[in-house]
């Protein structure tokens, strides 16, 4: 690896060095490592670290290039792979000890100690054996529109833990994780942030290290293979990527040249008031690069299938959680910059990785955060559809008795289910901070809990959009979620299949649950009526019986599909004989039911496989304007599936 170019500075000062992280950081070479950094105000920087018993005297770096283009760098014979370092930059006559920006690998943080102990930077050897090109041939892009998506969100350090509490390395989570998410039907894990962070308990959303996955689970290379097996189990691996704020750690990206310098210089658009972080200077064109270049790093360099940008809105609006803000130029609240860098990335990754799945969690209502941006959008895949949950978790975890009066709760989310392509998300952030387990939001005892979220499971699978889950609400996780702490995993253990009294085998609410959602999975994966979000795949057959609370709906997929139709029951109380009007032409089958003993349930309504024939249990009788029905027997807090094939 050469100096750098006079044409790698010019295109760096631009913002147009695309795989900036090919120059900048730590590259092995020929016996020895060159070293470059980014810090142009800096009056001098020296580098430190295990090649040198940390003696800042012996590898001055070289100023390369002027004004904000200006790097420093230095070849150091005998620097090899596996060695800490450190950057001292001084300006002004006072030295900070940083770490690389750049580093493909860091320690792990440790309070306190001298200047080599936590957070280092660590001389990384990257190179792995892929054996996952059946995958990376095959994997989605575009086609996930029509395709099943979905999504397993896992925090790594508390999905498994050791008896003894310790957290499992990549390697030791790569296989289990693997074989249980292919045995659930999911199709894909989201890993909430592993780029290097100091503070565990931020959960990996206050990132110092955004090239190096963190050191608390084992190496980069340890985390190739993690996503490697996936791979292999054919799962895809999607990373959550936090370009809306970093953390303000002073070995970190804070004023890195003693001035602001990849945040913005404006005290009032620096800090971010929610999570007391540096908010990054999008309108600068280094840190555009470098920001870019890491979203292209993790799909390349990690074999990632696609990332799910954190906290979108933060970054679109100045006024964002602020009460004193600044206008953009022409007056208004909007971040330009912020959008021009989202459209960016965007484009840049589309035209690299055709196949990425680029995904939003944005919580308002900006407009065409799913569209192209030759069309005006933002650029992305998908977006969380943040006004679903919302407003779906408010209707379940109503006492049923209320449920009538707030039906708008489950009705609404359809009135604008196509104006973006959506992904419906129940994630860790609804099992944190106070609010509780999804199974504790439920009402009533725990039969009923359980009960409830197969009901809101069931409207999950049957809504247009795509699905993420996060890891323990498939099967009622009872406590709020802990990063510090494996799942509660003896739920199952406990709940394990007993003889009943009659001889019958009962199952435990917590795997009768765990159950349905395998069930659903594999319902989604097998069906190109839940596949198919765009508008003509959804009509209602009624959501007008309030009194009883009883709602249907039809799902529809391509012409000669079959056709699925979903019953919902918000009560306790069974309805026997009740009607609903279906299409005719169909022969038609209860495929599921919520309340079958196989998933917890108590057994009563339609059985579950009753083949309803044409000209018998389809009847010529007119219901919810069609004019043929069926009859059914409607369990408790429950939901059947019906499927259609064409007669």
């Amino acid at each position: 690896m050469p100096r750098i170019s006079n044409y790698d500075l010019y295109l760096w000062g631009k913002g147009q060095l695309q795989a900036s992280h090919r120059t900048f950081g730590a590259h092995p070479n020929r016996g020895g490592t060159w070293f470059r950094v980014w810090a142009p105000r800096a009056d001098k920087v020296v580098l430190i670290g295990d090649f040198n018993d940390w003696d800042g005297e012996k590898h001055v770096m070289r100023p390369m290039g002027e004004g904000m283009a200006r790097t420093w760098e230095i070849y150091v014979r005998g620097a090899r792979p596996g060695m800490k370092y450190k950057y001292r930059v001084y300006r002004f006559g006072h030295a900070v000890d940083k770490t690389d920006p750049f580093a493909f690998d860091m320690e792990p943080p440790r309070p306190g100690g001298s200047a080599h102990e936590g957070l280092s930077a660590i001389v990384a050897d990257l190179d792995f054996e892929w054996t996952d090109s059946e995958w990376m041939a095959g994997r989605g892009g575009p086609r996930d529109l029509e395709r099943a998506v979905s999504v397993y969100e896992v925090h790594l350090g508390s999905w498994r833990r050791h008896g003894d509490g310790r957290v499992m390395t990549y390697r030791e989570l790569a296989r289990p994780l693997a074989e249980y998410v292919r045995s659930m039907g999911y199709t894909h894990v989201e890993l909430m942030p592993v780029l290097e962070h100091p503070y565990y308990g931020s959960w990996g959303y206050q990132v110092v290290g955004y090239f190096a996955p963190t050191g608390v689970y084992g190496s980069p290379v340890d985390f190739k293979y993690l996503v490697n097996t996936l791979h292999e189990y054919g799962i895809g691996v999607i990373l959550d990527w936090v370009p809306a704020h970093f953390a303000t750690d002073r070995q970190g990206l804070e004023a890195f040249d003693g001035e602001p310098l990849f945040e913005y210089t404006d005290p009032i658009m620096r800090h971010h008031p929610d999570w007391g972080t540096y908010v990054f200077d999008y309108g600068r064109p280094q840190v555009r690069n470098f920001l870019i270049s890491n979203a292209l790093f993790w799909l390349d360099e990690y074999h990632v299938d696609g990332l799910r940008f954190d906290a979108v809105a933060s970054m679109l609006y100045r006024d964002y959680s602020r009460d004193t803000w600044t206008p953009n130029q022409f007056g208004g609240r909007e971040n330009l910059e912020a959008v021009d860098f989202l459209k960016s990335v965007n484009e840049k990754v589309f035209s690299a990785f055709p196949t990425a799945m680029m995904i939003a969690e944005e919580s308002t209502a900006w407009p065409g955060v799913s569209a192209p941006t030759y069309n005006g959008g933002l650029g992305f895949l998908f977006k969380w559809n943040m006004g679903w949950m919302h407003d779906t978790l408010e209707f379940f975890r109503r006492d049923p008795i209320y449920r009538q009066h707030h039906y708008h709760d489950f009705t609404f989310p359809l009135v604008y289910a196509w104006a973006e392509n959506y992904m419906l998300s129940l994630s860790h952030d609804e099992v944190v901070h106070g609010k509780g387990s999804l199974f504790g939001k439920m009402p009533g005892d725990d039969w009923q809990k359980a009960a409830n979220l197969r009901l809101l499971f069931a409207h999950m699978f049957g809504h247009p959009g795509k699905k993420l889950m996060f890891m323990g609400m498939e099967f009622g996780q009872g406590r709020e979620w802990s990063h510090d702490r494996g799942l509660d995993w003896w739920l199952l253990d406990a709940d394990s299949d007993a003889a009943g009294a009659d001889g019958q085998v009962e199952v435990g609410l917590h795997t009768g649950l765990q159950s349905w959602v395998r069930a659903l999975n594999a319902l989604y994966g097998a069906s190109n009526a839940l596949q198919r979000d765009a508008q003509g795949c959804f009509e209602w057959i009624d959501f007008g019986d309030t009194k009883n609370c009883v709602a249907s709906y039809l799902r529809r997929g391509g012409s000669g599909d079959t056709v699925l139709v979903f019953v919902f029951n918000f009560t306790p109380v069974p309805h026997a004989t009740y009607r609903v009007g279906l299409p005719d032409g169909y022969r038609w089958t209860v495929n599921l039911n919520s309340d079958s003993p196989q998933f917890g349930g108590s057994g009563t309504g339609t059985p579950q496989q009753l083949t309803c024939r044409h000209g018998e249990e389809i009847q010529a009788v007119p219901a919810h304007g069609r004019t043929h029905s069926i009859v059914l027997d409607l369990p408790p807090l429950g939901a059947l599936i019906l499927c259609g094939q064409p007669a």
